[in-house]
């Protein structure tokens, strides 16, 4: 891990609660401490000039959608992004969706999920139940996007949009 992502990483603040959408006002709490690490990541992010997404949940916090952004040779590309909180949560990472991607890289699951069993998993499971969304998006979706979208653009299988 490079000294700029354990830098970001320590900047994201762990959770605490073991808790998932089944689980009342104990979801409730660990929603709340997902806020927060959001919130630190995005600011951290900003801070950086390397703001990168743009996320939004639903009022139980179960299924969650935004955007995500890749800049390559100074041209920005722009993703949807979208994932439900699995019920097994959070022992159980969240598998993050770029819908609009579907098919066109092997390292993708129908629907537009991202592959992130090999290399981000493990890691999840290592770190539970401290890791939550901003630690998925800071060491899952970061990553993937920095190594999947260079190739596509080069490939010519996506264009910027207008």
């Amino acid at each position: 891990m490079d000294e700029t992502t354990k830098s970001s990483l320590k900047a994201i603040p762990l959770c605490k609660t073991k808790a998932g959408p089944r689980d009342g006002d104990l979801w409730m709490e660990r929603l709340k401490e997902e806020y927060e690490a959001i919130i630190a990541a995005v600011q951290n992010n900003k801070t950086s000039d390397r703001d990168w997404f743009k996320l939004e949940a639903n009022e139980r916090g179960t299924k969650w959608f935004g955007k995500c952004w890749y800049f390559h040779n100074m041209v920005k590309y722009e993703f949807d992004v979208e994932f439900d909180i699995p019920i097994t949560y959070p022992v159980t990472a969240p598998e993050i969706a770029l819908p609009e991607l579907d098919g066109k890289t092997a390292k993708m699951y129908r629907g537009g999920k991202i592959c992130l069993s090999e290399h981000f998993k493990p890691l999840w499971a290592r770190n539970t139940p401290k890791f939550g969304i901003a630690h998925a998006f800071a060491l899952g979706l970061g990553p993937w996007m920095a190594v999947e979208i260079p190739d596509l653009i080069e490939k010519g299988i996506i264009q910027p949009k207008a």
